[in-house]
């Protein structure tokens, strides 16, 4: 009777798969095609019409040069050109894949609808993998406080992997609800909002992650974030935790001429700007930062941003930031009384040459142990393989994770080697090094 059920179990799974089907989208398609290999569709809307859980959708490379009569879905000040509401299953994801070895990039440079949000992708539904292509040239049309994105979530249990958002006047990823999303080995860069306000940028992050009540365990692992107009990433308004794992941020606040933009921060992990204690979330969630890189951010590498409680800060790197670690926090009951950092948990954190290593923290009120500022440890250039800088934006490595070379890699021989303590996290040696990469290991997420 059990070599029954198995048989009958392996069966079913074996169907499910054999009827998964698969379209193609391409350039210069149409949409009243069948969308085939031969015969394949124009946009990603039409193949969201005909596919099921399990089927995938592959893009094949190419310029999408999108137009204002493909916007999807409008409600509000909102265009949505893509709009995403079907919905995949356990183990039956909806699949949007670039064409194995071939590279779509969508350009939005023509879509300008007046007084309107530009949403390049809207995602509604849930069981989603996004994978393989750009999104270009986002724009924003309103003069006043506004913003446009690049993909926005709202669904449970999405993946978007290998996505690269950048020369564009939008955020390149925006969750506000959903939960147990993962963003991974994602690039956002060179994105700059030069018409709306002043003309800084001043809304314009790499990634932002908002989550409203209920939206919980997103995870972003293995993103890189540079020359976005504001910050690298952003957690303002949060009311449920978030982490980021193995991430870079470098140069967020600086055009790519290195010109002075909005707000500048690598990693801005919370606050509430002025809300007073009645709106805030209770309990104030606590975010998660660990792995990650912050190298030459106008503002502070990690920044705390007036948070009302602590953070979890393990084994990051801190290079050439204003501040490298600024853990501000404020009072509950009083929205200007800021105060130096307070329940932050600092483990393995490395920083060097910073214009301040370490500011607005109240030692006594964290949770420190084994950081480079704890020891009493001063790095030198010689602590590293490399700091050369050109090597955070090389090409990633052929499964999308991030370039394995030597900028801050730690020499044999460095001080910080076997410095770290158990936080539970794999390590070579007697005990884990300070900061993101571990000497001797490979660096795998």
């Amino acid at each position: 009777m059990i070599k029954k059920l198995l048989f009958t179990s392996i069966f079913i799974i074996q169907c499910t798969f054999a009827f998964s089907a698969t379209y193609y989208v391409a350039v210069n398609a149409s949409d009243n095609n069948p969308g085939t290999k031969a015969k394949p569709f124009a946009t990603i809307q039409k193949a969201q019409a005909a596919i099921s859980p399990g089927d995938t959708v592959y893009i094949r490379g190419g310029n999408y040069r999108m137009s204002e009569a493909q916007i999807a879905h409008k409600q509000g000040i909102y265009a949505s050109v893509t709009y995403l509401d079907k919905s995949g299953k356990p183990g039956a994801y909806l699949n949007y894949f670039a064409f194995p070895g071939e590279k779509p990039v969508f350009d939005y440079a023509d879509v300008k609808p007046a007084d309107q949000r530009v949403i390049a992708f809207m995602q509604m539904g849930s069981y989603i993998h996004l994978k393989g292509f750009d999104v270009i040239g986002v724009q924003v049309t309103i003069k006043g406080h506004t913003q446009s994105e690049c993909f926005e979530n709202h669904g449970d249990n999405n993946i978007y992997e290998q996505l690269s958002m950048h020369d564009g006047m939008a955020i390149g990823f925006y969750l506000l609800s959903g939960s147990n999303n993962l963003i991974l080995n994602c690039d956002a860069y060179r994105n700059w909002d030069y018409f709306s306000e002043t003309g800084r940028g001043g809304n314009t992050d790499g990634f932002g992650c908002h989550p409203r009540p209920g939206s919980k365990n997103n995870v972003f692992r293995g993103c890189r974030a540079w020359f976005n107009s504001d910050d690298g990433y952003d957690l303002i308004n949060s009311f449920e935790a978030t982490t980021f794992d193995h991430c870079w941020a470098m140069y967020n606040g600086f055009g790519s001429d290195f010109k002075s933009l909005g707000d500048g921060n690598g990693f801005k992990a919370g606050g509430y700007a002025r809300r007073p204690a009645s709106e805030l979330p209770n309990p104030i969630p606590q975010n998660t930062i660990e792995f990650c890189l912050a190298v030459h951010n106008k503002a502070s590498g990690f920044y705390a941003n007036h948070h009302v409680n602590g953070n979890i800060w393990y084994n990051n790197t801190a290079y050439r930031n204003s501040n490298n670690f600024n853990m501000l926090n404020r009072l509950l009951d009083d929205v200007k009384a800021d105060v130096p950092g307070y329940a932050h948990k600092l483990r393995n954190n490395l920083g060097y040459k910073g214009g301040k290593e370490l500011t607005e923290i109240d030692k006594a009120k964290c949770d420190l142990a084994n950081n480079y500022f704890d020891l009493n440890l001063d790095a030198t250039d010689d602590d590293f393989i490399s700091t050369d800088e050109a090597l955070l934006t090389a090409p990633r490595q052929k499964d999308g994770s991030l370039p394995d070379n030597g900028f801050m890699k730690l020499k044999p021989g460095s001080k910080f080697i076997d410095k770290g303590v158990d936080i539970g996290f794999k390590y070579v040696g007697k005990a884990p090094d300070l900061g993101c990469f571990e000497a001797g290991g490979k660096y795998a997420y």
